[in-house]
């Protein structure tokens, strides 16, 4: 188990306590083609109806997004050129802007969280009233992006990832020694970037990026060995919910096909307890009662090591 620092993450407008209990952070997917649930809550009135339902059921943050970055999907290259993202930042802002100040209409008090890379939607939602900037590229695609952030004064979270979404499945093995370093290195280097811009390490999260150009093998080793990213000086982010590992790891019991995305859920709550006891400060998930369950059960677990 890893004791936790506490401390203040500061956002836009405000700051959030991290460290002392679990936060969970609630996806809410505002695309017609989300791995995870095939676009159920793609129109603006489901998205805003989804995420009410997770405020109520104990989110701290919501996490909205409005473009895949599923492997395969094509994503993170600059316009005009033959990897240029399926989604263009007026259509991924033409889809997000509604459904972000609906859910501030209704809840003004909400910590709303916006999942891109592109440096004009993190402007626009800011402006909007997100607090949180929450970029997969950890400020590598969009060469304006860090500069955005920074003239914003939002919180950030800079997650690790190894190529783009079409070259994750042909990435190279790594040795569990190798992995580790290549995410410490690659989040340092986000650092860097950050504050080449002006940002200061109180503003930013870091995420190791479960999935996100790692193999099977290679996301549990991450896992086992999360709490030395801690080493970096900012606490973590855990995005587990649902990633297709999980569902790898149930295949025995399927038949000998990976789990299907619906029936991942067990394994979730049982990898974001293990992430928390590695110590996450925060959870990304698709179902936000479980985890707010399981969160507090990992908590108590925690401070029970401190007596």
């Amino acid at each position: 188990m890893t004791k936790r620092e506490i401390t203040l993450w500061q956002l836009r407008t405000r700051a959030l306590e991290l460290g002392r209990r679990t936060l969970v952070m609630g996806i809410v997917n505002i695309t017609p083609d989300s791995f995870s649930d095939g676009g159920s809550s793609y129109a603006t009135e489901a998205a805003v109806a989804r995420s009410l339902q997770w405020l109520d059921e104990g989110a701290d943050i919501l996490d909205l997004g409005a473009e895949s970055t599923r492997p395969g999907a094509q994503a993170g290259g600059a316009v005009g050129t033959p990897s240029a993202p399926a989604v263009s930042a007026g259509e991924e802002q033409a889809r997000l802007l509604p459904v972000l100040e609906a859910i501030l209409k209704e809840r003004p008090q909400a910590v709303l969280s916006v999942d891109t890379y592109k440096a004009a939607t993190a402007r626009a939602a800011c402006t909007a009233g997100a607090e949180i900037v929450n970029d997969v590229s950890g400020f590598s695609w969009d060469s304006e992006m860090a500069q955005a952030c920074a003239e914003a004064r939002c919180g950030m979270v800079l997650m690790h990832t190894r190529g783009r979404p079409e070259e994750w499945r042909t990435q190279p093995q790594l040795a569990s020694d190798v992995l580790l370093a290549t995410v410490q290195a690659g989040l340092r280097a986000s650092l860097g970037r950050a504050a080449q811009a002006g940002m200061t390490l109180d503003s930013i999260v870091l995420d190791p990026g479960y999935g996100f150009g790692k193999s099977y093998e290679e996301n549990f080793a991450l896992l086992a060995r999360q709490e030395k990213l801690l080493r970096l000086g900012r606490p973590l982010l855990a995005g587990l919910s649902r990633k297709s590992f999980l569902g790898r790891a149930l295949a025995s019991l399927h038949g000998g096909e990976d789990a299907p995305v619906d029936e991942r859920e067990s394994a979730t709550v049982a990898a974001l307890v293990a992430a928390i006891l590695h110590g996450a400060s925060i959870v990304r998930v698709h179902a936000v009662r479980p985890a707010v369950e399981a969160s507090r059960i990992a908590d108590a677990v925690l401070a029970g090591g401190e007596v």
